[in-house]
């Protein structure tokens, strides 16, 4: 029998390309998505589709159980399902945290643990640190997350850590960008409307990656056979505040741009006034208080050379070249 992948949170943005390459590869793949989630890009009809039941663990035990005695359990597991703003900030710590352990011990309850778990986590674990040196953010610094999503996100990555034997592997990517990312692409918007928006008149060092490169990294974890590791995830390279925006730039062939670079206390001041109004109207606001403390952050530097070494792991998208794919996408879909 070939070995089975499922993917949580498989209509989401990075979600929805692992289980591209999961087809490609021959994998039996299963795309964890919930009925109500939209499939516009899962429409492969070799395609297999489940939906379980992360909040209730009884119910979820049974589900699983049910699906190993009629299609055998999971080889491997890539857990991408969670949240990165939430009208309640409560909602992260339930969904990405108490979510994730449910789904664990629901595994290892049922005796369907699988050859490799791979937990879909950020960067952000590790919060504003090396704000003074800009120093590489390496896997023995102290995480001291400031927002409720990088909180709950390490929270998720500690229990892994302390799950006896539980063969998992973290990947902690910093700025994902690429086709079907609609918060970049409100920058791209942005700039197509001749405005381009910065804050903080600090030195800032940002990173990225490319989705595709994500995607790189999870199946490098499962042919490496790699367990109980973490690791983080950039193209490599270290840019500028600027760097994003000349590029995009660029690729439009975008002529008399604003540019507005604004004092942080005033990115603070709208971002809770979003924050307030999306609450209000029982909705989410892409502009809210985490985002301002991420955008306040003014070092992003990460030190991959684990990941290079350990996983064999060679970025295949530096930005220039992951900007000009990003944005030709969006024209072709309609969204420039």
């Amino acid at each position: 029998m070939m070995d089975s992948i499922l993917v949580t949170g498989a209509s989401g943005f990075i979600g929805s390309f692992i289980v591209e390459e999961a087809l490609e590869r021959g994998f039996s793949t299963w795309a964890g998505v919930r009925q109500s989630s939209s499939r516009k890009y899962l429409q492969d009809s070799d395609i297999n589709f489940i939906d379980l039941d992360y909040k209730h663990p009884d119910t979820l035990r049974k589900q699983l159980a049910q699906h190993a005695a009629e299609q055998g359990a999971f080889t491997y597991i890539v857990h991408c399902a969670g949240v990165t703003k939430c009208a309640d900030k409560r909602d992260f710590e339930r969904v990405n945290y108490q979510q994730t352990r449910n789904l664990v011990e629901a595994l290892k309850e049922t005796g369907l643990t699988p050859k490799l778990f791979v937990f879909i986590s950020t960067l952000s674990v590790f919060g504003p640190i090396h704000e003074e040196d800009y120093q590489p953010i390496t896997e023995k610094d102290e995480p001291q997350p400031n927002t409720a999503y990088g909180k709950s996100k390490l929270k998720a990555e500690q229990f892994l850590q302390a799950v006896p034997d539980f063969p998992y592997a973290i990947l902690r990517p910093t700025g994902v960008y690429g086709p079907r990312e609609k918060d970049y692409f409100l920058m791209v918007k942005s700039i197509q409307q001749h405005t381009d928006f910065s804050v903080g008149y600090k030195r800032q060092d940002i990173t990225f990656v490319y989705v595709k490169d994500i995607v790189q990294a999870v199946f490098l974890c499962i042919s490496k056979g790699v367990s109980r590791r973490a690791f983080f995830l950039t193209d490599g390279k270290v840019y500028q505040s600027r760097t994003f925006s000349n590029l995009i730039i660029r690729e439009l062939k975008a002529r008399k741009v604003l540019r507005i670079c604004a004092p942080l206390w005033v990115l603070k001041v709208v971002s809770v006034i979003a924050e307030w109004w999306a609450k209000m109207r029982h909705t989410t606001s892409t502009l809210n208080t985490d985002k301002y403390r991420i955008m306040k952050q003014r070092n992003w530097r990460c030190d991959i050379t684990p990941t290079i070494e350990e996983l064999g792991y060679q970025p295949q998208y530096q930005l220039d070249k992951g900007v000009k794919e990003t944005i030709a996408w969006y024209k072709e879909e309609g969204w420039l």
